[in-house]
């Protein structure tokens, strides 16, 4: 049996970690290289580091933070932020990450999915999904880093999910915007219908705010992982507490 993996997310903004409420009003939480051996040592079982700032700038997510990361700790992490090109891919892959993510610009070139699964297999391709209920569907949001920047692509997040697995992503991570830094649970709802049409690793983002938000994602949505960040940075729930309470109801963590 596959154990369910638990992710603390770093949002990166200009060498900080930073967090938001519904993506907005960010604070700095710390230092990315910091955060990352924390959360190595407290048995975490890998890391997403989303670079924000690079994904609203039009930049590349700087080098020099993912070699840091990656020669102080021994568990997977994932690189997000500005990866638009092959090229870029290769470099952060090359230099320590174990996968890259891409949002929006897999909306805006499509085919850079393929592109990406081609060159480095599947398994290296997570593709971030940030999804909005309206009040009577789920829809596709781009450019979600900056209040400013942001727009609606009028995709279905059913759709996109589907067209983004045929192209070869390899993992989905689904970014719940309505329940983002609310900490009042994940989106249930939401998850449960993406899951039936998930064909590879679904990881659940958007909501956490206490131990019991995991088990009932684990228990009622079977997704693969949760992804959580100001939970884990304000110390309010400690990853290896958090796995025992799981064992105890049946989700299999590795401890």
């Amino acid at each position: 049996m596959l154990t369910k993996r638990i992710i603390p997310c770093l949002d990166v903004k200009k060498g900080h970690v930073v967090k938001g409420i519904k993506f907005q009003n960010h604070k700095i939480m710390g230092d990315p290289v910091e955060l990352a051996i924390k959360y190595s040592d407290q048995n975490a079982d890998e890391l997403v580091f989303y670079d924000i700032y690079s994904s609203v700038e039009d930049s590349s997510v700087p080098s020099s933070w993912i070699e840091n990361i990656a020669k102080n700790i021994d568990i997977p992490f994932c690189v997000a932020g500005g990866i638009k090109s092959i090229s870029k891919a290769s470099q952060i892959l090359n230099i320590g990450a174990d996968k890259i993510s891409i949002n929006t610009p897999a909306l805006e070139n499509p085919s850079l999915i393929n592109e990406l699964a081609k060159a480095h297999g599947s398994q290296c391709v997570v593709i971030g999904i940030d999804s909005f209920f309206n009040g009577s569907d789920y829809f596709v949001y781009a450019r979600t880093g900056s209040e400013k920047s942001k727009y609606h692509t009028g995709k279905k997040t059913v759709d996109w999910l589907q067209e983004a697995q045929d192209r070869g992503a390899g993992e989905i991570v689904l970014n719940c915007m309505n329940q983002d830094g609310v900490r009042e649970g994940y989106d249930i709802e939401q998850l449960e219908i993406m899951k039936n049409l998930c064909k590879v690793p679904l990881i659940a983002s958007g909501g956490a705010g206490c131990k019991g938000d995991f088990k009932d994602v684990f228990l009622k949505c079977d997704v693969d992982g949760a992804l959580a960040a100001s939970v884990f940075h304000n110390n309010e729930i400690k990853i290896m507490d958090l796995k025992r309470d799981l064992i105890c109801e049946k989700i299999p963590v590795r401890l």
